[in-house]
């Protein structure tokens, strides 16, 4: 008998199928991001640099382009007078062009991994206003909105994958990760990780693999009637 859609017996074959697949954790800073994937015991399967755009994009453009249109900054070396509409069309190109390079980068991990890839972890992002003009116009907004970009153009590219998106506290996720040990010393494991694969095997890396070690604990199985 074939349970309908939705049915406790369908949900424990997805939850077999993703307990059964890898999980992608990112460590994002600019344009560009560390990805490590793991396997669902917590075995290293893969580690990459990303960059999200095209040459000779810039990589800040609200930060930067945004606070010159709006007047902030023009007294630096290399400001130049923008107007806010230029500016605004300016972010859409590099938004444009990192939604590109996110469904590549994550169209290539997915082809090199030898196991299926469910998940994915990225850091949590802020809440900023709504659009484009405002992030700009705001100060703080401005200095947040560029990595916000980039941690949405991931999300996005990954959910056009299938896959499912954690959104990680970086204040808490080592904690999260050694919860999924079962209390092993995750600095301890995450060292000899590193050891395992050799250099370069940084504290990038180390944050992108405990993320990934992390939402593997959302993958976890269905306790059973006791």
């Amino acid at each position: 008998m074939v349970s309908a859609a939705g049915t406790p017996q369908e949900e424990d074959v997805v939850r077999g199928q993703t307990q059964r697949a890898a999980t992608v954790g990112v460590a994002e800073h600019g344009n560009s991001a560390v990805l490590v994937t793991v396997a669902p015991s917590g075995e290293f399967l893969d580690r990459r640099s990303i960059e999200l755009t095209d040459r000779g994009l810039p990589t800040h453009p609200h930060h930067h382009e945004g606070s010159w249109a709006v007047g902030r900054y023009l007294n630096f070396p290399g400001a130049r007078a923008l107007s806010l509409a230029d500016a605004v069309a300016l972010v859409e190109r590099v938004r444009a062009s990192a939604a590109h390079g996110a469904r590549e980068s994550l169209e290539a991990l997915a082809a090199a991994v030898p196991l299926p890839i469910a998940s994915i972890a990225i850091r949590a992002c802020p809440t900023l206003p709504a659009t484009t003009e405002e992030r700009i116009a705001d100060n703080r907004a401005q200095t947040f909105a560029d990595s916000v970009m980039y941690r949405e153009a991931l999300a996005t590219a990954a959910e056009g994958r299938g896959w499912s998106v954690h959104w990680y506290d970086r204040e808490r996720v080592f904690r999260d990760a050694a919860a999924v040990l079962c209390g092993k010393d995750v600095n301890a494991f995450l060292y000899a990780m590193g050891r395992s694969i050799g250099p370069p095997w940084q504290a990038k890396h180390k944050l992108a693999a405990a993320a990934a070690l992390a939402a593997t604990g959302h993958l976890a199985p269905r306790p059973t009637a006791g």
